[in-house]
């Protein structure tokens, strides 16, 4: 009987992936989905600025345009840098060695390096370094030719930098925070849906097996939860919690798990009476047993589908929770706290501050519905 059951589920299995792979909106959310997480692994490898949280700011090129480039003098810090592993680069970034300087040209005189630092597009700034500034960090006898360093500093220390997405109000690089900040939304819907899977489908598996008081119970505390709302639930759990990247997975979380438990429910009260839940019951086995391997294995269609809905929710939710200042914090990227940085430029010089991370969300948001939708209808047992 076991092996029957598990080969029939195979074979629904595999008639769902193939339905699911006639869907061309569902295999772009996929794909769409699956660069995303390829992304947010190598965020750091990939940013143009792999500092920590893409945080580099060099302030006379704030609020530029897509596309703006200009050469940069890279100054070795006095402090050294410790040097992080593979991990710890891909996990945190690597922190910056060198700061950076926008010029618009310079020249040698001896042993120092005059510079006409920018300011902006029609002023320069004249500005006089030591070589051993630059190269070392901090003023000493030079260890090298004075033409050798010379030589080295053109090489090396000379710097065009473009700035694809253009720079933020501190002016950061906008496509290394974008792309860094991808973490941040899929972290968030992915511990989101973890909590709300958690607690909805246990409670909804009890209630609708159980029935009677536990059943009155768990719907009465759904619809009571259900009637507050969302955001204010959030805000209360969140200024509870504190501010902060973890209390916003567990806010968010708390948040989404009534919906689950309603639709786990209802599946749970129509297979409970079938012929094949009334067999284990006759065998005498337990009720842990019969909602484990018996219930919850078939109501895993409605459970992704649910699933897939609740991750674009949780993105729009900590989007919106960054915007209002009661979810990430900075100096850590995240879309939503992104456009109420730049949501100034919109009506300026540059909307595509804002515009970029809110086309990130709505793309993610749809990747994630098509998908959703996709397993309903490869799900759906009346389809062929």
């Amino acid at each position: 009987m076991t092996n029957s059951t598990d080969n029939i589920r195979s074979s629904f299995s595999l008639q769902a992936w193939r339905r699911l792979q006639r869907n061309k909106g569902a295999m772009a959310g996929l794909c769409l989905i699956t660069c995303a997480i390829l992304v947010s692994m190598a965020a750091y490898w990939i940013a143009p600025d792999s500092t920590p949280y893409a945080n580099r700011m060099v302030l006379e090129i704030s609020g530029q345009r897509p596309g703006f480039h200009i050469t940069m003098l890279a100054i070795q810090k006095e402090r050294p840098v410790a040097k992080g592993g593979f991990f710890q680069r891909l996990l945190y970034g690597k922190e910056a060695a060198l700061t950076y300087v926008p010029i618009r040209a310079f020249r040698f005189e001896g042993n120092d390096m005059v510079v006409q630092k920018y300011a902006d597009e029609e002023t320069t700034i004249p500005e006089r370094y030591s070589l051993a500034t630059v190269w070392y960090g901090h003023d000493q006898p030079l260890k090298e030719p004075l033409q050798s360093i010379q030589q080295k500093i053109i090489q090396e220390r000379i710097l065009t930098k473009t700035y694809w997405l253009g720079t933020d109000r501190f002016g950061r690089d906008i496509l290394s925070r974008l792309l860094i900040g991808t973490r941040v939304s899929l972290s968030v819907g992915c511990i989101a849906v973890l909590i709300s899977l958690s607690i909805g489908v246990l409670l909804g598996a009890v209630a609708g097996y159980f029935r009677g008081w536990v059943d009155d119970l768990v719907m009465w505390l759904i619809n009571v939860i259900w009637s507050i709302p969302t955001l204010l639930l959030v805000f209360a759990i969140t200024l509870a919690l504190g501010k902060g990247f973890w209390q916003v997975f567990i806010a968010v979380g708390l948040t989404m798990w009534v919906g689950v438990a309603r639709i786990i429910r209802g599946q749970v009260l129509s297979i409970r009476e079938l012929q094949f839940t009334e067999a284990a019951r006759a065998l005498g086995y337990g009720h842990t047993r019969i909602i484990v391997k018996h219930i919850l294995p078939n109501i895993l269609g409605p459970v992704m589908v649910v699933a897939a809905g609740n991750f674009a929710t949780a993105i729009v939710v900590e989007a919106g929770l960054s915007f209002l200042g009661v979810g990430v914090q900075p100096p850590q990227p995240s879309w939503g706290l992104m456009i109420k940085e730049n949501y100034n430029f919109i009506i300026t010089h540059n909307p595509l501050l804002a515009l970029a991370p809110g086309v990130a969300i709505m793309l993610m948001v749809l990747a994630f519905n098509l998908l959703g939708n996709g397993l309903r209808d490869a799900m759906d047992v009346k389809r062929g």
